[in-house]
C-alpha cells in the first residue's frame, strides 16, 4: 500500500452482498458508493422494479487513512481490494463523478454495462437536457450515438443512448 492513501478504491464482495456491505460501511461512517440501476424483474407470479448493482460484487470506497483500509477488509462480506499486480487500484475522482452523474441523472434512459473494447470516441459537449454542459466521450454503436464512461480497473464501460441533437463540438 502506498503512503498516499486518501482517495477512491474498489472492493470485491461476496456475491449479492453489495447492499449489505454498503450499509455496514455507512454505519461505520466510511464513505462508499454503490452505483445501481433500476430494472424490471419478472417472476412467475409477479413483476417488480428493483435497484440492482451496476457492477455486481464491486463497491467503491473512499479511504482517508490506513486504519479505514483495514476496517473495510475486516468486514465479513468483503473479500479483497481490486489490484493490478501487487498495487491496490486507486480510482480517479472524475470516473466516480461520471458514474454518479450518469446513474443519478439518467433515470429515464437505458443504461447499459458492457465489457467490450471500444475505440476512443469523439470528445463532445452535451448542449441541452439534464446532462447539459457535460463533456463526454461519444461512440457510435449500431448507428446510434452513445455516451461512454470507461471504468478501466473493472474492464467495464457504461453506455447511455443520447440523441445527436443534444451534442455539440467542444469550442476551443
Amino acid at each position: 500500500m502506498s503512503v498516499q492513501i486518501t482517495g477512491w478504491y474498489v472492493v470485491y464482495t461476496k456475491p449479492r452482498h453489495e447492499k449489505k456491505v454498503a450499509g455496514f460501511l455507512s454505519a461505520l461512517d466510511i464513505v462508499n458508493f454503490l452505483p445501481t440501476t433500476r430494472m424490471l424483474r419478472v417472476w412467475k407470479d409477479r413483476k417488480k422494479y428493483i435497484d440492482s448493482p451496476l457492477f455486481p460484487s464491486y463497491l467503491f470506497i473512499y479511504l482517508e487513512d490506513l486504519e479505514t483500509y483495514y476496517k473495510v477488509l475486516s468486514l465479513e462480506a468483503v473479500l479483497y481490494y481490486v489490484r493490478t499486480g501487487k498495487e491496490v487500484v486507486k480510482v480517479k475522482e472524475d470516473v466516480i463523478h461520471s458514474i454518479r452523474l450518469v446513474t443519478q441523472q439518467v433515470s429515464d434512459m437505458d443504461i447499459e454495462v458492457s465489457d467490450d473494447y471500444f475505440q476512443p470516441g469523439k470528445q463532445l459537449m452535451i448542449k441541452d437536457g439534464i446532462l447539459c454542459g457535460l463533456i463526454c466521450e461519444v461512440v457510435e454503436i449500431k448507428g446510434q450515438q452513445k455516451i461512454l464512461v470507461r471504468v478501466n480497473m473493472l474492464q467495464k464501460n457504461i453506455l447511455v443512448a443520447v440523441s445527436s441533437e443534444y451534442l455539440d463540438s467542444i469550442s476551443a
